[in-house]
């Protein structure tokens, strides 16, 4: 089932008399339940797109449309409730709140998400439920990842959006991450959507989608993705 349509879609940055077209016109559609890598070199127009998807900028040109609603022409008030009840974020560099504990830090989303699941058993299932009352710098690149999975995945959204979800880790640990990432989106069917330049997790994806130059190059279906354990790093 389709969850994701963007239609002839273009982002424009002016500055003076240049024109820069982040995106130009790109349209693909992503169905439910998914894992997907956006792919592309740095500057390629790989995380305008996520930032459109995930409600955090808006398309100068073209219609983006999520589980049924049009969210091109929201208001800013309009985009806060969608990022809040529809999308879930995972960033390279975690972005927690470092005076928050683990604890607090995924029972955050809470105060926003109004079918928000249990902060403790997200935590349990990354595996840090020892974790619970350490701050950020207490903890590795890796549990900090896996908590930022758990807060985003507590927050019960219907699409998980990662950044570079493995850039700042180490082959090991990203490879877990990503199994983490992977088995804990399947086991509450969310659609997975990962911007990445990292070739080899192209490799584990339902859908890879190519982009150069702020268009779509290519998109591939995968019949048999590889599972993280049978990616060679």
């Amino acid at each position: 089932m389709e969850i994701v349509q963007f239609d002839n879609v273009s982002r424009i940055y002016v500055s003076g008399d240049h024109e820069l077209r982040a995106l130009d016109r790109v349209s693909f559609t992503l169905d439910e339940g998914k894992f997907v890598v956006i792919l592309g070199p740095s500057g390629a127009g790989k995380s305008t797109l996520l930032n459109l998807l995930g409600g955090l900028d808006s398309p100068n040109e073209g219609k983006i449309t999520v589980d049924g609603r049009d969210i091109s022409k929201l208001s800013d008030n309009e985009l806060a409730d969608y990022r809040a009840s529809t999308v879930g974020f995972v960033f390279q560099f975690y972005n927690l709140i470092p005076t928050l504990t683990a604890y607090e830090n995924v029972n955050l989303v809470s105060e926003i998400s109004a079918n928000a699941l249990d902060a403790k058993d997200m935590i349990a299932k990354v595996g840090l439920l020892d974790h619970l009352d350490n701050f950020p710098s207490e903890l590795s690149g890796g549990e900090q990842q896996r908590i930022s999975i758990a807060r985003a995945l507590a927050k019960n959204p219907k699409i998980l959006l990662c950044d570079e979800p493995t850039g700042a880790l180490d082959s090991e640990t990203g490879v877990m991450v990503l199994k983490l990432l992977l088995d804990m989106a399947k086991e509450y069917g969310k659609t997975i959507v990962v911007v990445t330049h990292n070739q080899n997790i192209a490799k584990m994806a339902d859908t890879v989608i190519r982009v150069k130059n702020g268009k779509i190059r290519s998109i591939e279906e995968q019949s048999n993705p590889l599972s993280a354990e049978e990616v060679e790093w």
